[in-house]
């Protein structure tokens, strides 16, 4: 009897033929409304907020509440067999600052993300696509740049975890240069995606930098304080 093919590194066997049959056919009989909502798909690397510097790649599957907030799934990869790690909520400046401060205190920036090429759009990138696609990426990131989120990792796959155990980790982003292996990380993704991060960044030259609130990154903060 055929099986579908089973994910690494997690434990037990081959989902069965009988449950591939079933869902095929759910998947035919049920809208998966939610899901079909998801408009865009984003990679970036997230820090844990306890352990500023410990990174995990992660893809980010988009959709809009609202004008001014987005919902997004995390997977380790675009893969078929991608795990969820975890959620991201992003917001605009204007609910941000309603926010109690130390709610504040739990979300992050994206300037740098957006300004160092680090935050992408996976798309084509074969000749007459990838200079079109890249426009409209530019654009897309001219509206990301001022949003703040917020993270929850579920599933700690970069130290090999098996399932997602323990608690969530709130994460944060990366605000500036040198506080992880930038190029050896960036660099490895943009191979595997066919991108140049320092062709985003150019490209993203003309985009303003807002200021950023005081109570956001807070975890880069404590950690200077404490050094």
């Amino acid at each position: 009897m055929t099986e579908s093919a089973q994910p690494s590194n997690i434990p037990g066997g081959a989902v069965p033929t009988e449950d591939v049959v079933l869902e095929t056919g759910a998947s035919l009989i049920q809208t998966f409304e939610p899901t079909k909502q998801l408009c865009a798909h984003l990679n970036a690397f997230h820090t844990y907020a306890d352990e500023p510097g410990r990174y995990v790649e992660a893809n980010h599957y988009c959709a809009h509440l609202t004008e001014d907030v987005r919902q997004c799934i995390l997977y380790d990869s675009p893969g078929r067999n991608a795990r969820i790690i975890g959620i991201e909520y992003m917001i605009t400046p204007k609910l941000y600052e309603t926010l109690p401060s130390e709610e504040r205190k739990l979300w992050h920036s994206h300037v740098y993300e957006v300004k160092s090429g680090m935050l992408i759009m996976p798309g084509p990138t074969g000749p007459g696509l990838q200079q079109a696609w890249e426009a409209a990426e530019t654009q897309e990131m001219k509206h990301v740049i001022g949003l703040y989120g917020k993270v929850y990792h579920l599933w700690q796959t970069d130290r090999g975890d098996e399932l997602p155990v323990g608690e969530p980790k709130l994460m944060m982003s990366f605000t500036a240069d040198g506080q992880f292996d930038f190029r050896k990380a960036v660099g490895d993704r943009d191979r595997r995606f066919g991108v140049d991060f320092e062709r985003k960044k150019k490209l993203r030259e003309g985009i303003a930098a807002p200021e950023i609130h005081k109570d956001a990154d807070f975890a880069w903060k404590v950690r200077r304080n404490s050094m």
